[in-house]
């Protein structure tokens, strides 16, 4: 029979989580929540605290009345839930504490390094996952009673590779220029079929090599949970992989700003450049503001950029579907690859992004749920008390810095009370939106020219253009519903797969990984450079 003290540590897991649940629903910690910037999770935290700790006390008090089976209950919950539940402390400690004081440490010591690590390392919840899993596995080692748990991460990465499929939409390839296409198309593929030439060449695992791949090549962390299961890549190859394309990226975000002032880039260039060779959107973001801070149109190219590789992700899996089975040596035809073979998380991701491109979570133009809204309504309007701040300092000659077009901006914004286009031309949405969102670009360039001190607003009036620019920013209930579904599963997902990664398989991996990703990016930076400075013109977005 059971014991009841074999399954102790999940009755005390299961009771810390339902305590802290009720001490956070009194409002004690809630002086620290907002230090911690965590306080709008308070909801959640009991939530998910009173839910999982309920799990657990029942999975423990049920494993103790009763003979371990195989039955889809044993298998499915019975086993795993010890490992679960703590995963999920893990987890929810990382997202709540361990990130947030991350954020905090690192802005803190920003004026003394110059930089901020956690923006350059991207130590998000990600990242830290990841490390929290490795260095359980390798000093304290996985608990007996969490092993059934921790196999259950590579299930949870695919439910959250499927919730990704939503915040993508066809519409996106709307606002590409043709050269965008074929740019990231042509580098995409080369960079995966250099990668497996490369693999081939220093005789390297084909699985290390087919995730390695599709990591370098297309989107980074995205491509690399997602193209895992494929070609049955290792829990430690996964690691690998992140590892390279965070740490290249690292270097190209100080290395790219540099190459292109000195090479006399102009904004859409270098964003089109950094968009394509730096695959972590964090360091695509930071590589372009570190270029131009005041123009907004770098970030704004590098970010058009930086999305269309995702979408080329369905077609590099269903390649490397067709690699990976010809390199078993199988017996391949459309049936083998499509059907039988391709992934059945990766259709899930298909389906949520054919849903999501036909506007079924929200308006098919969005991008990752967000989407822009200048019409009239009383939603967009500024405060006002906003408004009298904003006329305030337009009359006193605070704009008087701003160029013509950002002090139109302005004082429509103040004429009109918000964002939007002009208002004899509300019936014709097409010119009416069109007027709305160049105006709203104008305001966000004024907000990155104070930030970069090209000029000096006071915080009223800072923030009274914010709140105006946040206006006509909507958000689907839908989307961030999903999102917030695949931050969790990624984040549990990822723990689990750390926890699978030991010392032995760090060092039987060698250098070879880093060797190869270091020279199919320096190749990808290298000829991308040339191809944007002949292709890309000033004109490819409008």
């Amino acid at each position: 029979m059971p014991q009841v003290k074999d399954h102790m540590p999940v009755f005390i897991m299961g009771g810390l989580l339902i305590v802290y649940g009720l001490i956070v629903q009194t409002g004690v910690l809630l002086p620290m929540m907002k230090s911690l910037q965590t306080h709008k999770s308070m909801d959640l935290q009991v939530m998910l605290s009173l839910i999982i700790g309920g799990i657990a006390l029942f999975g423990a008090l049920v494993n103790s009345l009763k003979e371990s089976g195989n039955s889809l209950l044993d298998r499915f919950f019975l086993q795993p839930v010890g490992g679960i539940v703590l995963i999920m402390i893990m987890a929810m400690a990382i997202r709540w504490y361990l990130e947030p004081v991350v954020i905090i440490v690192t802005k803190s010591l920003q004026p003394t390094l110059g930089v901020n690590l956690y923006k350059i390392l991207n130590l998000n919840y990600v990242v830290l996952g990841i490390l929290a899993g490795v260095l359980l596995t390798n000093t304290y080692g996985i608990p007996k009673f969490a092993e059934a748990g921790v196999k259950c991460a590579r299930f949870v990465l695919k439910m959250g590779v499927i919730m990704l499929g939503a915040r993508y939409s066809f519409a996106e390839l709307a606002k590409l220029g043709v050269y965008s296409i074929w740019l990231i198309g042509f580098f995409v593929l080369g960079t995966v079929f250099l990668v497996l030439w490369l693999g081939n060449l220093f005789k390297q695992p084909k699985s290390m090599t087919g995730v390695l791949s599709a990591g370098m090549g297309v989107c980074g962390v995205s491509a690399t949970v997602a193209v895992a299961p494929v070609v049955k890549a290792k829990s430690s190859e996964m690691a690998y992989t992140i590892g390279t394309i965070l740490s290249f990226g690292i270097v190209c975000m100080f290395v790219f700003p540099t190459i292109g002032k000195m090479a006399g880039m102009n904004p859409v260039q270098f964003g089109a450049w950094a968009g394509t060779g730096i695959l972590n959107s964090a360091q695509v973001a930071a590589a372009a503001l570190a270029f131009n801070a005041v123009d907004i149109k770098t970030l704004k190219v590098a970010e058009i950029f930086n999305i269309t590789r995702v979408l080329f992700l369905p077609i590099i899996v269903l390649i490397l579907a067709t690699w990976f089975g010809k390199e078993s040596g199988q017996k391949l035809n459309f049936k083998t690859v499509v059907i039988d073979k391709f992934p059945i998380f990766i259709l899930g991701f298909l389906l949520l992004f054919f849903m999501s491109s036909t506007g079924m979570f929200s308006p098919p133009s969005h991008y990752k749920g967000k989407y822009i809204d200048v019409t009239y309504n009383d939603r967009t309007q500024v405060t006002p008390e906003e408004w009298e701040t904003l006329n305030n300092a337009m009359t006193a000659g605070e704009f008087n810095a701003l160029s013509p077009s950002q002090m139109a901006a302005v004082q429509n914004l103040i004429d009109q009370r918000q964002i939007a286009g002009n208002y004899e031309d509300r019936n014709e949405k097409k010119a009416f939106d069109k007027v709305g969102r160049e105006r709203m670009t104008e305001l966000e360039a004024v907000l990155a020219a104070d930030k970069a001190k090209e000029i000096s607003l006071s915080k009223d009036v800072k923030g009274a253009i914010k709140h105006a620019v946040k206006q006509v920013h909507k958000k689907s209930k839908t989307i961030v519903t999903l999102t917030d579904f695949m931050i969790w599963f990624f984040a549990f997902g990822l723990i689990g797969l750390g926890m699978q990664i030991t010392k032995k398989a760090i060092t039987q991996a060698g250098g070879w990984p880093i060797v190869i990703g270091v020279i199919s990016g320096v190749v990808k930076a290298t000829l991308s450079f040339f191809v944007v400075l002949w292709l890309v013109k000033d004109v490819i977005l409008n």
